[in-house]
């Protein structure tokens, strides 16, 4: 038995961008208890990757991806908080993506999935709240993707949550982000056993996607972490491939890509990813400012990470600052974690308190 819920919401879904699929099946979890009154739930929302396993269960003791953060006590207390995680529409770890089955053709949506939003992601965490009869939600927190989520679930549907998170995020992705991603879509894009998107499961294009992810690790780490953890250490013996790997992070980086391959769907990664690029929370109205205005309702936090590639911390203090110009309660925190981007899934000396404090009340 999979940890997770199964929920299908009434079709058909029309996404943001356009396109209809009939269906849409979301898997989550859930910690704590939901009062009588329904008002103290906790909407997580996930970066690209994660699924919806965020902390262990009686179904599965596996620790999840923010195990430290949720529970009795925690920052994420679930003596107060009832927390719910899905794993967001267009990935491949329970929910509807393009690894799916279409129910039109019995075959596999593949490169036939219409074009995927943060927006989508957004909507479809909202319908599978209000099929669980939460509306509104109390909290919505996210992080990286999720942060993105966060801040266009508030935007879109004002009035419905009471506070917004968003940690290590921003209001549309920069430059080097975009770039990055690009190169990673690529590499899995020029594997020729991609096939154009119609590789059977069985034979996926694992070259691509191990430096698709190499590539992705690259900039979820900072250059100091590297440099402390790291450094030149080699492997001992050397190998005697001249091209083999050689150095520690190296092998580190080769682990990380042999675990992600074949826990992730190829097709839904490229969906994924471009739908980060495509987000610009702008969009939603005149401006940047014009759309946070519409945060007003609610109180904000916005997390930023100092050695932070990805989403560099300036972004979340241009948010902070736009937030402030629209007339949003808001509380900007800058972390001085060395570990990059991922600080948010490692720090937790940090994190904890930054979170806590913000839900405490």
């Amino acid at each position: 038995m999979p940890p997770y819920f199964l929920k299908t919401l009434p079709g058909p879904y029309r996404l943001f961008r356009g396109g209809e699929i009939p269906e849409v099946t979301l898997a989550y979890e859930t910690w704590g208890t939901l009062s009588p009154a329904k008002d103290n739930a906790l909407l997580l929302t996930t970066g690209l990757s994660p699924g919806s396993h965020a902390r262990s269960n009686a179904w599965s003791p596996e620790p999840g991806w923010w195990e430290d953060m949720i529970g009795p006590g925690r920052p994420l207390d679930t003596n107060r908080w009832f927390v719910i995680c899905n794993n967001s529409f267009g990935s491949c770890l329970g929910s509807t993506g393009a690894a799916s089955t279409d129910p039109r053709t019995g075959r596999p949506y593949r490169l036939r999935f219409p074009c995927l939003s943060i927006e989508d992601i957004a909507t479809t965490s909202r319908l599978l709240l209000k099929s669980l009869g939460i509306h509104p939600v109390s909290a919505v927190v996210g992080s990286s993707m999720g942060g993105m989520t966060a801040l266009a679930y508030g935007v879109m549907f004002p009035f419905e949550a009471d506070r917004i998170l968003s940690i290590s995020a921003g209001v549309h992705a920069e430059p080097f982000a975009i770039s990055m991603r690009s190169a990673q879509r690529e590499a899995i894009r020029l594997d020729p056993d991609w096939q154009g998107g119609d590789y059977p499961p069985e034979k996926p294009p694992v070259s691509g996607m191990r430096l698709a992810r190499k590539l992705g690790v690259t900039t979820y780490r900072s250059p100091g972490e590297w440099n402390e953890r790291f450094g030149r250490k080699r492997i001992a013996p050397p190998p005697a491939d001249p091209f083999a790997t050689r150095f520690e992070i190296e092998s580190y980086l080769d682990h990380q890509a042999g675990k992600f391959v074949g826990r992730f769907d190829a097709n839904c990664y490229l969906y994924l990813s471009r739908a980060m690029d495509l987000f610009d929370l702008g969009d939603h109205g005149t401006s940047i400012v014009d759309a946070l205005s519409k945060l007003r309702a609610c109180r904000t936090r916005i997390i930023g990470v100092e050695s932070d590639i990805l989403f560099p911390v300036e972004q979340q203090h241009t948010l902070a600052a736009a937030l402030h110009e629209a007339g949003v309660e808001s509380s900007f925190v800058s972390l001085g974690s060395i570990h990059g981007h991922d600080s948010f899934l490692i720090d937790y000396e940090r994190f904890g308190p930054a979170v806590g404090d913000f839900l405490k009340d």
